[in-house]
C-alpha cells in the first residue's frame, strides 16, 4: 500500500475570490463541488494525476494570525518572465510580504488573504513541474520528516540533509515536495495542509493504521463523519487521507 499527494487544502474566509485568484496565478480552471467549496485544477486535466497538485480552497471563518508553515514556490523561466509573473500577481491582488527572508534572488510575496508564496527566479530543476515549482513545509528535522513521508508516499526521495528534504513523484513529473528546516514552532493548525489519496483497491482504514505505525496520530479537528481521515504527522502537521482513487 502507498499514497501519493493530490492536492492541498487550503482554508479562505471567501473560498471562490480566493480561488479566483489563485486560477488567475496559476492558469487553472475552477470548479465546486459544493457551498464553500473551490476545487483549482489544470485545464484539461484527469484528476489524480502527478503532473499536477492540485488545489481546494475551503471556507473557514477563522483568521489567519501566524506564518503558514506549507506554501507553494511558483517556477519561472527567466529574470524576465519572474519578474513579470510578480507584476501580474501585483495586479490580481498580491503583495510583497518580508518573513526575514533577507536579500534573496526569489521574491516573497501573499494572496489576498496574506497566504505566503515564492516567485522562483529561473532554476534548471523545475523547468518541467508546470506553474507550482514545489509545495514546501516549514520543519525542525528534514531528515525525519523525509524518513516519514518517503515511507507515507510512494514518491521518490531525491535529497536530503540536515537542512532540506525534497521528493518528487516517482514517475518524475509535477511540482517537487520539500522539506526545509526553519526555527519556527508550529503554534494552532495549519490553514495549507497536504493531502494524500490511495490508490484505487486499497483500504483506507488500513493505510490509515500503516501510517500511524510510521509515526502520525489520528487528530479530531471536528470533521465529523468524513469520508477522510485526518492525521498529523511526526511534527505535528495535519493531513487528510482521502477515499483511495
Amino acid at each position: 500500500m502507498a499514497t501519493r499527494l493530490v492536492q492541498i487544502n487550503m482554508k479562505a474566509r471567501d473560498d471562490s475570490a480566493l480561488g479566483g485568484f489563485w486560477a488567475e496565478a496559476l492558469g487553472w480552471g475552477v470548479s465546486s463541488e459544493g457551498p464553500g467549496v473551490t476545487n483549482l485544477e489544470p485545464e484539461g486535466f484527469v484528476y489524480p494525476d502527478p503532473t499536477a497538485v492540485c488545489l481546494d480552497l475551503i471556507a473557514s471563518p477563522e483568521p489567519k494570525t501566524v506564518k503558514n508553515r506549507v506554501h507553494v514556490d511558483l517556477a519561472t523561466t527567466s529574470v524576465a518572465h519572474q519578474a513579470e509573473v510578480v507584476t501580474r500577481l501585483k495586479d490580481l491582488g498580491a503583495a510583497p510580504a518580508d518573513i526575514g527572508q533577507g536579500d534573496v534572488p526569489w521574491t516573497v510575496m501573499a494572496d489576498p488573504e496574506g497566504n505566503e508564496f515564492c516567485v522562483l527566479e529561473p532554476r534548471p530543476l523545475y523547468r518541467d513541474t508546470g506553474p507550482i515549482a514545489a509545495v514546501v513545509v516549514d520543519c525542525a528535522d528534514p531528515r525525519a520528516m523525509a524518513r516519514f513521508w518517503g515511507n507515507a508516499m510512494d514518491w521518490t526521495l531525491h535529497e536530503v540533509t540536515d537542512h532540506y528534504a525534497v521528493l518528487r513523484s516517482a514517475k518524475g513529473v509535477g511540482p517537487y515536495l520539500e522539506f526545509i528546516r526553519t526555527p519556527d514552532v508550529k503554534t494552532g493548525w495549519n490553514r495549507v495542509h497536504l493531502d494524500v489519496r490511495p490508490y484505487p483497491g486499497d483500504d483506507l482504514e488500513a493505510e490509515a493504521a500503516r501510517l500511524r505505525t510510521l509515526g502520525a496520530t489520528a487528530i479530531d479537528l471536528g470533521q465529523g463523519n468524513v469520508s477522510w481521515t485526518v492525521l498529523a504527522d511526526p511534527e505535528g502537521n495535519e493531513f487528510c487521507i482521502l477515499a483511495p482513487g
